[in-house]
């Protein structure tokens, strides 16, 4: 005789934990796999993302806010999860059971708008990175919030003034390896609503800070690729 088929008491709302769950409990300690757990039962299932903060997660899992940013940099630094824009959380495809779904053809203007974007990084001699995919995909969902370019360009050009200040001033440091280092200054620089003047004095700074940099020696750390101009 058969047995009956197994029947959910509340069919809506389950999550499916098998062998992706299942090796995420042998790498996380408990607090890591408790959130790692709660972020899959509230994640959209056909993204495997959500956007939620620190406040939310500390008080579903009765911790503190500083407790959660811990636990989550543990789950960031084991590749479970990754922040993909500001607020939203992705539970990447290794630990993620669903099938995502299709990615749909960009569109020639959001193209263009991706390629601005990588063009402002990567032309900045303190970023070392090639616009991997996950780039590329934060670059489409700016394009997708209507963050203007310009905003983008102000963000990286706020990260990279400091990213240089920390390098001449601390005598070390490791280079921008993704457009993810700017996330939380996309947001900054919206409520910044500061005058033209000071974006264009930023710039400037930035350039007077490159120049530095690039003659600084080799001491101060890593340098420019070979080859790269002087601006």
């Amino acid at each position: 005789m058969r047995p009956a088929p197994l029947r959910l008491k509340r069919p809506s709302g389950w999550f499916a934990a098998g062998r992706e769950v299942a090796e995420a409990l042998t790498l996380l300690c408990d607090a890591s796999f408790k959130l790692f757990l709660w972020l899959c039962l509230q994640a959209d299932r056909s993204r495997g993302a959500l956007r939620v903060e620190p406040k939310e997660m500390a008080a579903a899992l009765g911790k503190t806010e500083a407790e959660v940013t811990a636990i989550l940099e543990d789950l960031f630094l084991k590749g479970i999860c990754r922040r993909i824009a500001a607020g939203w959380i992705e539970i990447t495809d290794r630990f993620w059971p669903y099938q995502r779904s299709p990615t749909a053809p960009v569109p020639a203007n959001a193209a263009a708008y991706v390629a601005q974007v990588k063009q402002l990084m990567l032309e900045r001699a303190c970023v070392r990175a090639s616009f991997a995919a996950a780039d590329q995909k934060l670059a489409l969902q700016l394009h997708q919030r209507s963050v203007p370019i310009q905003q983008v360009e102000r963000a990286i050009h706020l990260g990279c003034l400091r990213k240089y200040a920390a390098l001449l001033n601390h005598q070390g440091g490791t280079p921008i390896t993704s457009l993810h280092y700017f996330t939380l200054l996309f947001d900054e620089v919206e409520r910044l609503g500061i005058s033209e003047d000071y974006w264009g004095y930023v710039a400037l700074k930035l350039e007077r800070f490159e120049r530095q940099w690039r003659q600084a020696p080799p001491s101060l750390g890593w340098q420019p690729l070979a080859g790269t101009e002087t601006k």
